[in-house]
This record gives structure tokens, sequence and C-alpha cells, in this order.
């Protein structure tokens, strides 16, 4: 029984509709009416009445109607038709045709760009902190050391942003510079879609695309039938038909007809529902219904239409594609969101540590330095006052607590690392010549953490490109190898010894709904559906030539002779049967008959498809086809699930501890894997995602009678928001214990709720595929969004932050550049606290040999430098290549996937543990010198134990111990990554040789204070001594845990377990069979047309209104017939 007979047997409150399904949350004052007359007085929802031509005052209000007057662009200006933008500003409620994605102007850009920086908690801090350097009584650092990160940061962010909105400002331009021609002053010209306006009379030619939504008018067609390719909307190269009403194919053919069309229209506001048009046309004081078979949606292409004549309805933003688009949202990775909580708490202990020593020196100065008549300054402050100043002096001084360049390093890995997806050749299709576009740089480390994945099927899954491969005649499988398929065959066509091949072979010439279209000296097949195609091909070439078709004969070139077969019936496919069926005059035969075809995806699983005996929902074939769904796996309908929830629900309401206490008993306790496969009707059932105003009603008349009866609640339906939000948490435990979940025949807002739940109730990381504009409101509300580019139009990937050009390509992207990214990001940022804490916590351990007096340990040029010259390249290098195994091996073991997931790379213990670490680290590098440096005395006989020798001694140590420590969670090396270390310290002893010499001070004697202080220090040998013990006193203990940790502790990504991986993978291919694609005599759950979601061009044969002059064909025709290319749009 199919899950749409089950369904039905169950007898809900509401059956779910599979094929009226509403598209959005856009409610219409008849959806929104109560189904009883409850409340009527309180919740009164007026229905608009579409009647005779209204006068313009009529419809002041806008209540749910738009009017638009054909040939007339000042109808849509009159004052009724405007609404109030700002104070007594008003602008028309029609929007224009011109589109706008970009965020800023020539004017705009760096008020806006600065404001938007300045938002990030840690760029305000350090303008204040610039502000605070600025004031002489509380500097103690020169404001060039923050000035000039600060400009860096700003001025590398602002040109990336810069870069992508003139990126999008390109977009814009070339979409609104589209030509086409409209009518205007009673002739045709050539005009621009962005000054096409609503009630313009537009015409349009073969392979054009659609600039708004519009009304058909008349076409170059019989009937006016006008075929369109719909992959921008629905990712289908599928044609669909159109047709303009009757009496406008009858009478605007011509030029002058169409400049005296003034004909009203009046239709239902912008939306975004793609199934759905509701309108009337009023001309001549005859009003004619309108529906969504008359339109033409923007973003479609003319196809087999010469010239079609419209009416443009919505144009610009009101267009349904451009109101299918979603929100956009802005999308951060969990590592940002971590990664400022990491800087509020930094912000705290930065706050506490000040505090502390801005105490400590109110009570020095009272007690010891008011006393001491060589620190007079002459300043007549009281302690307190000097704590104060203090304070802030130690903001200054241990602001690099707050690494304000971390975030620019951040931004340039995440462009290399963005740049490296771009440049992966084994993510390059040659046969369209498109590579993988990483479209943002922000979210590449979250590839390494995804959780639940949300993929489109047809298009995305597979790609509806079907080749006839194999077939089952009288129990005989053909097609086991090309030799046996195409050979055997042949040779049984021609000696016609078999007459069931013959038979075979005849009926799929004859059962189908293909349309055929004479191109010179070849036939061209337009099918609805691929697979359709697909067979009538097949058919050509073994013999059996389709030729044309009138309203009821087909003509077949049937060898070498011609012959007609009339027609008394012809049955379309539709998602019940799921089959289609002519009947002939003398007897029936129908695809149903016991005979099984198979077809295959290209460069995909084989997709059988067996009509007679499982005729399975099409959701399911791919599922199979796809190996989602296996054979020991148990499928779970709609129906199903909704029991389920019921009764969680009754048995929630039963305790009384139901609403404190999360049940945990699993939904499906059999053993084996199961799966849900549910309609998007039943989705709404089952999280009871009604409209908005419906729902409100509904649970409100729920509350009513359970307050007001005795008897419980009805047990299928919630009584509160709080029941609905458990039902839907309900609903994505019992998914997350499937193996597969399918929803087919679902809106993009329900993708779109669906992906959102999922967010909402696991906190997981989500990914969306897919290559439609009906995958757009998925694609934005999942965490990553990657669109399919070069299948089935753009609209996917314009919405995306991933594109590439097939569906296999996403493994990579998530297990070898997700993966990466991760494992380096986390290493980054663990490394980048360390050593700033390193850094500036000397200041702290100095501070209490100062008096608290806010004097820094280092030289001001080196406090300066240490993040931008002296420790900023190794990290880089590790953020941009480190490897801790190759590509290979990450593809091989998925479970080295799982450490992003669990996100135990990074989160709060790495990030005390690296505190932690940077405080032993500022302890050795601090008192080892002040030890070595305490009542010693230097080979000529001096004491080199100023604070200068000091500091130079600190820093140094410093700049090896974290140079080294860098070296030690390297686990791929290059000569870039030997060549950074090692230079990043040449570089410091460098510049610092140069700035302490005579020279320099000469020429900016403030400026550079410490003439001579490295040649003096460094000069001594214990001194060296002293350095080499503090570093290896700093990366003994390093060294030692990280020996035990491989040892006893490894992770899934240690050398020790590399090997054992690609044992156990070599030895899992071993025992792994290649299973054959199609088993003769196994089971097989497939189903026709197993990719087509819409209906096929029966009505429009039986009706002949589509039926054009049988072509005149030769019997050497067949030599050249050939079907359409489907990959020429893609």
């Amino acid at each position: 029984m199919s899950a749409r007979a089950r369904a039905a047997s169950q007898g809900s409150l509401e059956e779910p509709d599979d094929e009226v399904v509403p598209y959005s949350d856009d409610e219409t004052d008849e959806e929104l009416q109560s189904e009883d007359d409850l409340d009527r007085s309180e919740d009164q929802l007026p229905e608009p009445e579409i009647g005779p031509a209204p006068a313009a005052g009529e419809f002041e209000d806008g209540s749910g109607v738009k009017v638009i007057r054909a040939n007339d662009r000042e109808y849509c200006n009159q004052p009724q038709f405007k609404k109030k933008v700002f104070l007594c500003i008003k602008k028309s409620r029609y929007s224009g045709n011109a589109i706008k994605t970009y965020k800023y102007n020539f004017f705009t850009f760096l008020p806006l760009n600065l404001y938007e920086q300045f938002k990030r908690a840690a760029n305000l801090y350090f303008l204040c902190l610039l502000i605070l350097q600025i004031i002489p009584q509380i500097s103690t650092l020169p404001w060039y050391t923050t000035l000039v990160p600060l400009v860096l940061v700003l001025g590398i962010t602002a040109i990336k942003d810069l870069v992508d909105d003139l990126a999008r400002h390109r977009m814009d331009k070339e979409i609104n510079n589209r030509r086409c021609d409209v009518l205007l002053n009673g002739r045709f010209v050539e005009t621009r879609w962005m000054n096409l306006q609503v009630g313009d009379v537009v015409r349009l030619k073969k392979n054009d695309f659609i600039p708004a939504d519009i009304l058909l008018l008349s076409s170059s067609n019989p009937n006016s039938l006008c075929y369109v390719e719909t992959a921008e909307l629905d990712g289908e190269t599928n044609l669909k038909f159109k047709m303009g009403l009757k009496v406008t194919d009858e009478r605007l053919q011509e030029e002058d007809q169409l400049a005296r069309f003034n004909a009203l229209i009046l239709c239902e506001e912008p939306n975004n529902r793609l199934d759905k048009f509701v309108g009337t046309m009023i001309w001549d004081s005859q009003s004619y219904p309108l529906d969504l078979d008359n339109m033409l949606l923007r973003g479609c292409k003319i196809r087999n239409t010469d010239v079609c004549h419209g009416l443009v309805i919505f144009a610009g933003n009101d267009t349904k594609i451009m109101r299918n688009g979603g929100k956009t949202r802005f999308k951060r990775t969990r590592i940002d969101k971590l990664m400022n909580y990491m800087v509020y708490t930094i912000f705290v202990l930065l706050v506490l540590l000040c505090a502390g020593l801005a105490i400590g020196h109110t009570y020095w100065y009272e007690s010891i330095g008011s006393k001491a008549w060589y620190l007079y300054d002459g300043l007549n402050y009281s302690s307190s006052y000097r704590g104060f100043l203090s304070f802030w002096g130690y903001i200054i001084i241990l602001n690099t607590m707050v690494p304000i360049s971390l975030y620019v390093s951040v931004e340039v890995i995440r462009l290399g690392q963005s740049k490296f997806i771009n440049w992966d050749l084994q993510m390059y299709y040659a046969d369209k010549d498109t590579p993988a576009k990483a479209r943002t740089t922000t979210l590449n480390e979250q590839l390494g953490q995804i959780e639940y994945i949300f993929s489109d099927k047809t298009g995305t899954l597979t790609q509806n490109i079907m080749a006839f491969k194999k077939c089952t005649i009288t129990g005989r499988t053909y097609g086991e190898t090309n030799h046996q398929l195409y050979h055997f065959l042949v040779s049984c066509i021609r000696s016609k010894k078999d007459p069931q091949i013959l038979e075979f072979f005849k009926l799929l010439s004859l059962c189908h709904t293909v349309m055929v279209e004479q191109k010179g000296d070849e036939l061209v097949y337009q099918a609805a559906s691929p697979d359709e195609g697909a067979l009538v091909t097949a058919a050509c070439n073994f013999g059996f030539v389709f030729l044309s078709r009138t309203q009821d004969t087909i003509t077949i070139m049937e060898m070498d002779h011609e012959e007609t077969y009339e027609m008394l019936a012809l049955l379309d496919f539709n998602s019940d049967r799921k089959r289609m069926s002519i009947i002939r005059e003398s007897f029936s035969f129908s695809s149903s008959l016991p005979v099984c075809q198979s077809l295959s995806p290209v460069s995909h699983s084989c997709v059988c498809l067996c009509v007679v005996r499982f005729p399975d929902e099409t959701a399911e074939n791919i599922g199979y086809s796809c190996q989602l769904l296996t054979d020991d796996m148990k499928i779970h309908y709609g129906e199903d699930v909704n029991v389920q929830l019921r009764n969680r629900q009754t048995q929630r309401r039963n305790d009384p501890q139901g609403r404190n206490k999360k049940l945990k008993e699993l939904f499906f306790t059999e053993p084996g894997k199961n799966a849900l496969v549910i309609t998007g009707g039943w989705l709404n059932e089952i999280l009871y995602e009604k409209k908005k105003k419906r729902r409100r009603l509904r649970l409100k008349k729920l509350r009513k009678r359970h307050t007001n009866s005795s008897n419980p609640p009805d047990s299928s339906q919630p009584v509160d928001d709080w029941e609905k939000e458990k039902r839907q948490e309900d609903f994505v435990d019992m998914a997350c214990e499937c193996s597969a979940v399918i929803c087919c025949r679902v809106t993009p807002k329900q993708k779109a709720n669906v992906v959102s739940l999922v967010k909402r109730c696991k906190k997981a990381v989500t990914l969306s595929i897919g290559d439609g504009a009906n995958d757009v409101n998925m694609i934005k509300t999942a965490d990553i969004g990657v669109g399919i580019s070069g299948q089935e139009g753009m609209q996917a990937v314009m919405s995306s932050d991933y594109a590439f050009a097939q569906f296999r390509y996403l493994e990579r992207l998530l297990l070898v550049h997700g993966r990466w990214s991760y494992i380096r990001m986390c290493k980054f940022l663990r490394y980048f606290f360390y050593k700033n804490f390193a850094f500036t916590l000397v200041h702290f351990w100095f501070s209490f040999f100062n008096g608290f007096s806010s004097q820094t340990a280092y030289e001001d040029w080196f406090i300066a430098l240490y993040n931008v010259c002296y420790s900023s390249l190794p990290v880089l290098l590790v953020g941009l290549l480190d490897q801790d195994v190759n590509d290979k091996i990450s593809l091989r073991c998925p479970k080295l996937y799982l450490p992003g997931q669990q996100g135990s790379l990074f989160n709060y213990k790495n990030f005390f543990i690296s505190l932690f670490h940077g405080i032993f680290t500022s302890l050795m590098t601090f008192f080892i010198p002040y030890g070595a440096f305490l009542q010693t005395m230097g080979q000529d006989g001096e004491a080199p134990s100023d604070y200068q020798s000091f500091a130079v001694v600190a820093a140094s140590s410093l700049i090896i111990t974290v140079n080294l420590q860098i070296s030690l969670n390297t686990s791929y090396w290059t000569f870039v990554n030997f060549f950074a270390v090692l230079g990043s310290i040449a570089i410091y002893f460098g510049v610092m040789f140069d700035i302490h010499s005579a020279g320099i001070h000469v020429i900016f004697p403030t400026t550079f204070t410490f003439t001579g202080a490295a040649s003096n220090a460094l000069r001594q040998p214990y001194l060296w001594l002293t350095i080499i013990l503090t570093v290896g006193i700093c990366l003994l203990p390093v060294i030692c845990i990280q020996f035990l940790y491989q040892t006893i502790w490894p992770s899934v990504g240690d050398k020790r377990n590399r090997k054992k991986y690609e044992l156990e993978d070599e030895e899992d291919e071993r025992k792994k069979k290649k299973q054959p694609a199609f088993q003769r005599g196994g089971r097989s759950r497939r189903s026709a047309y197993a990719f087509s979601h819409s209906r096929g061009y029966a009505d429009l044969i039986a009706s002949g209104r589509s039926i054009r002059q049988r072509p005149r064909v030769r019997p050497e025709l067949r030599e050249s017939i050939r079907e359409v290319p489907q990959d020429e749009n893609i």
C-alpha cells in the first residue's frame, strides 16, 4: 500500500493534500477564514470580491488586490496606488524592474563600512584604547603602537568588502542592462530590463530570458502555446508549457492590436508561491479568469517558441523568483561566536588584572612612593588618583591580551583557504569548464563541523540525465554488456524472429507524450521528463522511429515502413497511477505490461524502474538509487510518524510531570535500520505548520474547548504553543534515530522550516545543497549553503556560500577542505592566544618589582612589532598549510571528521590550557632572567643588571620560545615553514640591533632610547646561557606532554593511527565486492518517470491545441533523429 493510501486510512483531523501545499506564509484572506465562526466578532477576516471593472477609488486601501492597466504606465502612479515611505514622502506600491543586491554606493561605502566594522567589539575596544593613548597623564605607550595595527585591520577588511560589493554591482548591472522589446507609442522598441514597468507589453523571442512575471497574451505557436525552461526556478531542464487565453490569442497577434490593448488586470498581491496565481482580466466588459498556466515567470527561458507577447504583472523585487530568495542572513561560524566569547572573557580578565594592579599601586605609593624623595615628580596627586591613572595605564600596557591582529590574521587564513578550494583541480568539472568556487571567505572552518546535510533530490543527488542501459523482455535481461544490448537486439529485430522484442520497442515508440519538432533534416524530441525522452530515443535507435502525432493518431517508422495508429485515449502520468497509458482501437496496451525497463542517470548508480510490481514513491526510487535507502531498512511513512507523535503527546499529557521532564524512550525499538519518507502534506500535519493566523485560531479554539469541557483534549492536535514545540522536538528526535529522512513534494518554505527546526532543536551545524530557485530558501537558512553550478541554472549558486558542478565534490569539500580548515584554524587560535598571554603577562610579573607604576618590561618598538613581524608568519603558515594527514587518508577514513563535529579541538577547555601555558611561559621568561641578573658580574667586571639589558634578554628568550613552540605544533613541514621560523628569529635580531644602534638614535633621539643595549647584553656568554636555559625550561614540559599523549592517549589523527587506518581501509576494499547494477530475479523498487514531478503533454495532445502540420519525412531521416541535448542549457 502506498503512503498516500495509508495516509487516507488514518482519518486525521485534516487529511494532508500532497497536491495542494502552501508555498509560504503569505496568507490570503480566503485562506485565513476560520473553519467555524469562532470569535468572528474578534477575528473577522474579510474576503475581497473581484467583480466588474472597479473605479480607482474602490481600491484606495489596496486590500489584497493588485490592479494593472495594460499599456498605461501612468495608471499605477495614481495617488491611491502609493504608499508612505518616510514622513510625507510616498512611492508607488508597484516595484520597478531594476534589482539591487549591493550594499554600498560611492557616498555610503566609507561611513557604512566603518559603522559595520566598529560594531565588532574588538575594533571598538582598540579605538577607545587609541583615544586613551592620546591623553598624556595615562599614556604609557606611544599612540602609533595601536593606530598602525588598527588601520591595517580596518583597511584590509574594507578592501575585502569593497571587492565583494563591486562583484555584486557588476552582477546587478549585467542583469539590469539585459535587452528586451517593449511596446511604446504603438511600436516595439528595444529597452533595458531595468526600464520595464508594470503594465508594459513586451515581445520575447526564442531563447530569451523572461525579464518579469508576465501574463502570456499570444505566441507564434498554435493556440498561443509557449514552452519554457524553468531551470532557474525548480532546477529542471524539462520543458513546461504555458498557454494564453483564447480571446487574446485570437485578437492580439499584430502590433497594432497589441497597441490598442487596454484590459484591466485584477490579481493577487506579490507573493512567493511558485505553484499558484489568481487573477481576472477585464476587457471589453468581459471577465476572464487567469491562473498559473497563463503566467511566464521571471528567470525562465523561452524554448521552442519563435515569438510571444506578454503583459508585465509583477516586476523586480515583486516577482516570484525574487520573493522566493528568502531573507539574507549574516552567517557566522561556531568558532567565530566562541572566539567572541573568549575575547569577552579576556577583557574581563584584563579589567580584573588592571584593577588589582591599580589597587597595588595605590597602597605602594601611600606606604613607600610618597616617602621616597627621589621619586617625587612634582605632581601633587593623591594616592587614589594615582591608582586611578595607573588602572588606565595598565589597560594600555596589557591591551595585547585582546589581540587586534587576531582578526586580520583570521581573515588572511580564511582567504587563503578559499583560494585552495578554488584551485582544487579534483573539484574541477572539465566537461563544463566549471571549477569549485568559494563565494564567501568567512565559513571555511565550519565545513569541518557539519552534522546534518539537507539535499535536494532531483538534479542534485541525480543529474536528471537518463540513458537507456538495459531491458528485460519476457524474463530475459538484455544489456549486461554493451555488446549484448546492441548487437544481439539489433540482430533479433532485423531477423524479426522474436515478436516480443518487436512489440517491446513498438510500445516504447507509441506509449509516451513526447512532442516532435523538425529542424532541417533532423527530428528533435521534446519530452516532459528525461526518462521518457530516453525511452523514445532508445526505440528510435533500434529502428522504431516516432515521427509525428495528431490529436488522435501517432505515426512511427517501423523498420522500413511507416505506420499510423489511432488513439482512443491517452492517460497521462500522475503520482497516483505512476505510469502512463494509451488505448488503441483494437486493443489496449500500456507501459504497465509485464515489461521491466531499466534506466540509469549518467555518472550515478543504476536506477531500475519497474512499473508493474513495485509502484513505490518517486522519492524512494531516488533514495534507493543513491543508496540512501537499502533493502534492510524499515521505511516509515507520514501516517506512521503521525501515530507515533500522537502516542508520545498522549503519554506526556498523562504524566503529571510531563511538562517538567523529557521523555527518553526511543521511537523505534525494533532492531534494524529505519528511514522516514514524508510528503509535504504530512509534514504540515506532523509539525502543525498551518498558516500563521489559522494556527492561532485553531490553538485558541482547542484551548477554549479544553477549558470549557470536562472531556480530555483531542490527542491528535496540540492545545498550545508548548505542545506544538514539543511535537516538533519529538519529530526531530525521531528523525535522528533514522539512517535517512526523505521529504518529497515539499515547498521551498517547508524545506527552510525543516532546516531551521533541526538547527533549533539540535543546536547542530547544518549544510543545505541544491540546484534550483526552490532551494534558495533552504540554502540561506542552513549554516552552510552549497549550490550546484553549471547544471540547472544559477539561482541557487547566486545564493550559496560554495558552488561546484557535481554533487560528488561535496565529499572532498567536507572531508578534505573542511576538515583541514577546521584543524588549521583551531591550531592557529590556540597558539595565538598562547603567544599573546606569554608576551603580555611578563608586564604583570614586572609590576611587582616597579611599584605597580605602569612601566613596560620591553622596549616600545618590540611591543609594536611583536605581533606584526616577530611571531606572525609561522603561525599564519600553520593556519594555511598544516595537514595532520593527506587528502587520500582524509577521504578513506571518515572517522577523522569526528573531532570537528564534536568541537573538541577548540573550546573553553583548550582556551584555558592556552592561558595556563602562557602563564607558565611568562613566568619562566621573567623570573629566570631576573634570577640570572640578580647579584651577577660580567667578564669585564661590570654588572649588566640594568633594565635595558634585562628587557633584551627577556624579549630574546620569548621570541625563540614562541617560534620553537609553533614548530612543535606543526604536523606538515615544508621549506616555507623552515624559512618562516628561522626567518622570524633572524628578523628579530636584525631589527633589534638596528634600532639599538647609535646611528638611528642620533636621528631620532626621543624615539629610540635603547642605544647599544643589545650589543652590550648579548656579548656576555652567560646571558646566552640564560636565554638557552629559559627556552629549554619552557619547551621541555610541552615535549614531554606531547610524547605522553601520543603514546598513551593518541588522537584519531596522530601518526600512530595513520598506518592502522590505511591497513583497515585496504582490508575493507579487498572484502568489498562490487554488486552488479541490475540483478536478474532480484527485487527492484523502482517506477517509471522517476524524475518527473509534473504532468506531461497528454491534455494538449488530446485537445489538439498543440498539433502542427505533420512534417514530410523521408525514410532516411531515421538516421538523423536526435533527442534535445539536455546539457546545452545546464
